[in-house]
């Protein structure tokens, strides 16, 4: 083998040995990135030796990969953003379908089977065992996807005609289990809101706060 054709093979070989490495990856994101510089690798390869099929399907793959790595990079920084401001869930909205709701419609009852969660786009609408209203910007119907056997844990009335946007709990799954860092955002928004209804409940006189002596039915 001449030396010019040992760093052809050696290119070629350097493009086989980053498509290995990507079935061992656990996650997305290096997935993408050893997916990129393989196909960098394959595209010089495929110059050197002149194959025209292995240049057109690397040079598909490859900005596929780039665009999808963005997708994913832009997703956690826009998560790690909400988790560090407001609660805001607008980056979920592409991900969604948007519905209306009229005044006095019941969006779901508890103990209805859960497969999805909502994000209020406008109007208002009431939790009605907790009391708790929600506004445009808040999302509820997220602790179906945690709780056991995927149930409604309480009933949501529309009491201000507005509308809403359904994400569905298998994109969800789907964003959670591709990326680690999206999945604990994702919970830590959740256990803000958690810990914000629980609170609402304590200021109604629903709840005790720990170490509280019970106040007597009577005397409320």
């Amino acid at each position: 083998m001449s030396f010019e054709n040992f760093w052809v093979e050696l290119v070629g070989f350097g493009g086989t040995a980053f498509t290995i490495a990507s079935y061992s990856m656990r996650t997305i994101i290096p997935l993408r990135v050893v997916g990129i510089l393989s196909s960098v690798f394959f595209i010089a390869y495929a110059v050197l030796i002149g194959s025209a099929p292995m240049l057109v399907t690397e040079l598909v793959i490859l900005p596929l990969n780039t665009i999808r790595l963005v997708q994913i990079l832009r997703l956690n920084r826009e998560v790690e953003r909400a988790a560090a401001s407001d609660l805001s869930f607008e980056w979920l909205e592409p991900y969604g379908h948007g519905q209306e709701h009229a005044a006095g419609d019941v969006v779901f009852r508890a103990g209805d089977p859960a497969d999805h969660l909502l994000m209020i786009s406008s109007g208002r609408f009431r939790l009605v065992e907790a009391g708790i209203e929600l506004e445009a910007g808040k999302m509820v119907g997220e602790l179906g996807f945690l709780s056991p056997g995927n149930a409604r844990t309480m009933t949501l009335e529309c009491i201000a005609a507005g509308a809403t946007t359904r994400v569905s709990y298998s994109d969800i799954k789907q964003l959670y289990f591709q990326n680690p860092r999206f999945g604990f955002s994702f919970l830590r928004l959740v256990s803000e809101r958690l810990f914000q209804n629980i609170d609402r409940a304590r200021a109604a006189g629903m709840m005790q706060a720990p170490g509280e002596t019970p106040t007597p039915v009577a005397a409320r």
